[in-house]
């Protein structure tokens, strides 16, 4: 009994002394990449004048407008109704409004251990929030938004802030500024009342609903807290690495549990390996598989057809590395206006992929460390949440495990692109396999047939295990 006693009391301390050094060595690690990640010394990407630039299903030339050199024609491949020209300041100003989301530090304490920032170890669910943000751009402002101060950013070029303090004292300040210029701007708009001015104001609430979703905080939709929370649920926790394909079913459980009203006409359809049922997309649309607890779509918020879907399709484009053979699928993809980017990026290093200039792929990149910033409050500051500064990366070094998404606003619009989609996968002569297919009717219909199937033939045996992994692929 004292013997007992005695172990009871041993184990206790061992486990204290177990969770203290954990919290130690996370402290420490967090330490560590807030500085690592903090100041980085950001250089100029270049982009060459002599051909397109396509941004999330835009195209846009650098060379003056009189100059009318054969260089500044867009590919045969990419003319399109739905494809515009700008110039330098069109493309800045439209990516510039995407929505970026980078690493934050001393947020509150995420689920689990005592972490209270995602350096080092959250792009992947960065990257994942960034291209679900510009689906809800889409779906509430349109392709056409661009955010009103977008050109009025400082380029990241110059050594950034070493010190938090530093961080916050700017984030007050432009809190201060942007709190009296509101005071100074709404007594003009309303002295003027004006339907464009009432409309610019509703879009910039929008906006900036859109943003607080994404805040770093427990009560944030779609924030880290309940990513992460989510992600237990697969057997991750804060601090793990998270993989394209397991971000994917991350994001969908939490636009379905999401109680915002505006969230409420929007589901996430994740495809199972590397196929899109049809049937199943179209009943998204109706509500009826965007909620599992409410499978008729009753309690939905949206009426019948009317909800739109978020398509996220995990790929491998390649074995260890990328198949070159992949890029002018990769530009076609990124050339369309309904395709909301990629998640992807290096090995180990995630991006969200957002365009291409020639063969080098455009990305908003995650990791830059900035303080975290309170959504709650009706004026935050959202200078922090837009990048003035576009990366570019040579194809050739792309990681090939990625999820490419895409936003469907209805049925008809859901036809539309399975069929442009179905061209653009066609294989080549080179290309034995398309990255993904489209299938008609539900996923469990063809599950029920290789069943019966495997049962007719009792010496077929399906060796997976539900859970198992193959690469980045997980089996949920």
């Amino acid at each position: 009994m004292c013997c007992d006693g005695f172990c009871s009391v041993a184990d206790k301390m061992e486990t204290k002394g177990t969770d203290e050094v954990e919290n130690l060595k996370s402290k420490f690690m967090s330490a560590w990449h807030n500085v690592k990640y903090s100041w980085a010394l950001k250089s100029k990407t270049a982009f060459s004048r002599n051909s397109p630039v396509f941004l999330l299903g835009k195209c846009y030339h650098f060379k003056a407008v009189d100059d009318e050199s054969p260089t500044e024609s867009c590919t045969a491949e990419a003319l399109d109704d739905d494809i515009v020209t700008g110039n330098v300041d069109g493309f800045r100003k439209d990516f510039t409004s995407r929505v970026w989301l980078t690493y934050r530090e001393e947020f509150p304490a995420l689920p689990g251990p005592t972490i209270t920032s995602d350096c080092g170890w959250g792009c992947t669910l960065r990257a994942g929030q960034m291209i679900l943000a510009q689906a809800l751009l889409l779906h509430i402002l349109g392709r056409d938004w661009t955010w009103s101060e977008a050109l009025t950013l400082e380029p990241l070029d110059t050594e950034t802030w070493t010190s938090s303090a530093a961080r916050r004292l700017v984030a007050t300040l432009e809190a201060s500024i942007q709190g009296e210029r509101a005071q100074v701007i709404q007594p003009m708009c309303a002295a003027q009342g004006g339907a464009e001015e009432a409309d610019s104001y509703l879009q910039e609430a929008y906006h900036r609903t859109i943003v607080s979703w994404f805040g770093d905080a427990p009560s944030a939709q779609l924030g880290i807290h309940k990513l992460v929370q989510l992600g237990m649920t697969s057997g991750k926790r804060a601090g793990d690495w998270y993989g394209p394909a397991v971000v994917a079913h991350i994001l969908r459980k939490a636009v379905d549990e999401a109680v915002d009203a505006m969230l409420k006409g929007i589901s996430v359809y994740v495809a199972q390996d590397c196929t899109v049922y049809s049937a199943d997309v179209i009943d998204s649309h109706s509500g009826r598989m965007g909620n599992h607890s409410d499978p008729q779509g009753l309690n939905s918020g949206a009426a019948p057809d009317s909800r739109a879907v978020i398509i996220l399709i995990p790929v491998r484009l390649g074995g260890e590395k990328i198949n070159p053979e992949y890029l002018s699928f990769v530009k076609s993809i990124l050339s369309l206006e309904y395709c909301i980017g990629i998640i992807g990026g290096k090995p180990k290093q995630a991006y969200y992929f957002v365009g291409f200039q020639d063969d080098s792929l455009i990305y908003m990149d995650p990791h830059y460390c900035q303080s975290f910033v309170d959504v709650s409050t009706s004026d935050f500051p959202l200078q922090s949440f837009h990048c003035p500064s576009p990366k570019k990366m040579p194809f050739s070094k792309m990681d090939p495990s990625c999820t490419i998404g895409f936003y469907s606003k209805n049925v008809e619009h859901y036809e539309r692109i399975s069929n442009e989609l179905s061209k653009i996968l066609q294989p080549s002569s080179k290309e034995k396999y398309p990255a993904f297919t489209f299938m008609k009717g539900h996923r469990k219909d063809y599950e029920l047939s290789v069943a019966v199937e495997q049962q007719g033939w009792p010496f077929i045996r399906d060796t997976r295990k539900a859970g198992t992994t193959s690469g980045d692929f997980v089996l949920l």
